[in-house]
């Protein structure tokens, strides 16, 4: 029989520890040789990103040793902060002696690096000048491709971000191998002209020509991009051709397939759908409403990969992916059954070694591996082996909620998706009669998505027995350019109506507790979280995560790849005065009447520490209960084991204060008024 305690005090083997350090922060994989490289993030030392490899090859069946070996020495960190937010940091170049040349960026200094395994890093790069605006180091790099050249000379382009001028730059650059840039900016060749942003630099087969995608403020990579092709001559283009793309098309990952066609994904059509260019114009080549991309929040991301110059491997869906063999003559794809709904870093290797980074309802991220055979006329996919889980130390699956993807329809005839994790806890139950307390988990972004995945995170909550329902408002990625542009103009307003209309939902299905409701989110779900708050009733209780408060100081202090962003999601400063105002939370507080905790970190560029801390005082000010916690260290998103442990119970005991029950095991968070 099952034991019935109240919903939030059940005990769960699931600690604030587990989330921080039991995990690991995978990212790739990268097929280097007969090996298989990746990164991962090291919560025990202060969120380190290390490059990583397999102790031995792995063959065409995912055979050989997965052991880990670290290749990048402590305490470098392959890490980016073009854009702050980085991207893909470090690429391999083979050498002679049959261990390959790394080149990465290391996140403190922002400097290029080389080495060999084995061998202390050496600098590529020069370091910039300080310049006070640019919050670190004034010269960045990301996105680094490996270059042949007509000739046989290899070098890596990088896209360069440069904030020594009047205004920032950014550039494809080739920064030489034998170091001469190391104490010399001009050594670094400008590739493509400058632009305000600048990505996915790809050179055709036969090296005579560069394709590229530039965007300018105030568009974000999701609202429009060109696609550009260019001569190259002498390693540098000119402004070329633009051949896709405008200010309200987005035209993501240019990839050659052959020395004269190009493939892309454009909105178009309203749905990121693969497309080609051939010289004399554009055609769209899979009519699918579906999303073959997603935002480009990191440089370096991608979403596919070429075959042969008929072939693509894609990922495509709405919120979830599957992968298939997209052949582009006929718009045919051929799935492949890997039991995944959360698909990135596809690589395929000439024997067919097929590896990704996946993620399912049942299974957390993990790299596997897998026999794929296209050389049929279908393409033959064998068993898979996972290389490297996220997770070695897996809580029961007893304890693991189960994600239920449901719609709900709005008033206005449309639709909201979202995620829900029921309370789950084989052998616990809640007092009969009783509903369980839920938390609305708001993305960020908000040009993002949750998939239906297993989520560590939810289950903290929910093996307490506290329900949790991922929200994906109208604004949020994996259902088309529509529903994306739900948001545009409409931020504090659609977002928030959303995320009240699925706990409506929760409540009137009999799944949750109306009078126990809470929120959560960081970044934008953090304005989110404070606009539910100071704008409706419906929740009890919200924890702000680096969460944005009010908008005229934000757009001044944040960084520039988003300085422009609020343009389009609530409108043009200062025309727009008016609404920047009424829309910021920081302006109702006094319609707020339910305790709220912030949880900031101190080195945040793109959210401040300034939104947090005026949220904070106008809280005091009111007498309202709330609690302040500053992490040290910690920039947008904590990546420090104690922070992520400090973070996780202090919600949690938050949580229980407010809703009426006792947490096992935390500490107390002390609630100020």
């Amino acid at each position: 029989m099952a034991t019935t305690l109240p919903y939030g005090s059940w005990p769960s083997p699931i600690s604030a520890e587990l989330l921080a350090t039991g995990g690991t922060r995978l990212g790739g994989p990268v097929q280097v040789g007969q090996e298989v490289w990746w990164t991962e993030g090291i919560a025990t030392e202060g969120g380190r990103q290390a490059i990583v490899r397999t102790a031995g090859p792995i063959g065409a069946d995912g055979d050989g040793d997965a052991t880990p070996v670290t290749v990048l020495p402590a305490p470098f960190n392959a890490r980016s902060r073009v854009h702050e937010y980085g991207g893909s940091s470090w690429t391999t170049l083979p050498q002679r002696d049959g261990r390959p040349l790394v080149v990465f960026v290391d996140f403190a200094s922002q400097r290029v690096h080389a080495f060999v395994e084995g061998e202390e890093p050496r600098p590529l790069s020069p370091v910039g000048p300080e310049v006070a605006s640019a919050g670190g180091p004034s010269l960045r790099y990301a996105d680094p491709q490996v270059v042949t050249l007509p000739g046989g000379a290899t070098e890596v382009w990088w896209v360069v971000e440069d904030h020594t001028g009047e205004s920032i730059e950014r550039y494809i650059g080739a920064i030489p191998l034998d170091g001469s840039a190391a104490e010399d900016a001009s050594a670094i060749r400008r590739v493509t002209p400058a632009s305000r942003f600048v990505a996915h630099a790809r050179v055709s087969p036969d090296g005579t020509r560069l394709a590229w995608l530039s965007w300018e403020h105030p568009q974000m990579p999701w609202d429009g991009t060109l696609l550009h092709v260019a001569p190259l001559v002498g390693g540098s283009a000119g402004a070329g051709e633009v051949v896709a793309g405008s200010t309200t098309e987005s035209v993501l990952q240019p990839e050659w397939l052959d020395a004269q066609r190009l493939v892309f994904l454009s909105d178009a059509s309203g749905w990121w759908n693969p497309w080609l260019w051939d010289g004399s114009g554009t055609r769209r080549l899979c009519d699918r409403a579906e999303e073959f991309a997603g935002p480009m929040w990191m440089l370096g991301t991608t979403w596919y990969t070429v075959l042969d110059p008929d072939r693509l491997l894609v990922a495509h869906g709405h919120a979830d992916d599957a992968l298939g063999v997209l052949t582009l003559s006929t718009g045919e794809i051929l799935d492949l059954d890997l039991g995944l709904t959360s698909i990135s870093g596809v690589s395929l290797r000439g024997d067919g070694l097929l590896t990704v980074l996946g993620s399912s309802p049942t299974a957390f991220p993990a790299i596997l591996a897998a026999r794929l055979d296209v050389s049929g006329p279908a393409p033959a996919l064998g068993g898979t082996r996972v290389l490297r889980s996220s997770r070695e130390d897996a809580p029961d699956p007893g304890v693991l909620p189960v994600p239920e993807p449901i719609t709900v329809a709005l008033e206005d005839g449309g639709v909201v998706h979202a995620i829900v994790f029921r309370p789950r806890h084989e052998g616990i139950c809640g007092p009969e009669g009783e509903r369980p307390p839920f938390i609305a988990r708001v993305h960020g972004g908000p040009t993002s998505h949750v998939p239906p995945v297993l989520n560590l995170a939810a289950a903290y909550y929910t093996s307490r027995g506290i329900g949790v329902v991922e929200v994906n408002y109208g604004g949020s990625t994996g259902y088309g350019r529509a529903y994306r542009d739900r948001l545009k103009g409409q931020w504090g307003v659609v977002d928030v109506a959303d995320t009240v209309a699925v706990m409506e939902h929760l409540v009137a299905g009999g799944l949750a507790d109306g009078a126990r409701l809470g929120i959560e989110g960081g970044s934008a779900g953090g304005w989110t979280t404070l606009a539910c708050l100071t704008r409706t009733d419906t929740f009890s209780a919200g924890a702000s995560s680096f969460g944005v408060a009010e908008l005229e100081t934000f757009i001044s202090d944040t960084h520039d790849f988003e300085s422009r962003y609020i343009d389009g999601l609530v409108g043009p400063y200062p025309e727009r005065k008016d609404l920047y105002v009424e829309r910021a939370p920081l302006s109702h507080v006094d319609e707020l009447a339910c305790p709220v905790l912030l949880l900031q970190g101190d080195e945040d560029r793109i959210v401040p520490p300034s939104q947090s801390e005026m949220f904070r005082d106008a809280l005091a000010a009111k007498g309202i209960p709330h609690a302040y916690l500053l992490f040290e260290g910690e920039q947008h998103g904590f990546r420090q084991a104690s922070s992520i442990i400090r973070a996780t119970e202090a919600s949690l005991s938050f949580y229980g204060q407010v809703f009426g029950f006792s947490p096992l095991g935390v500490p107390v968070l002390q609630l100020e008024s």
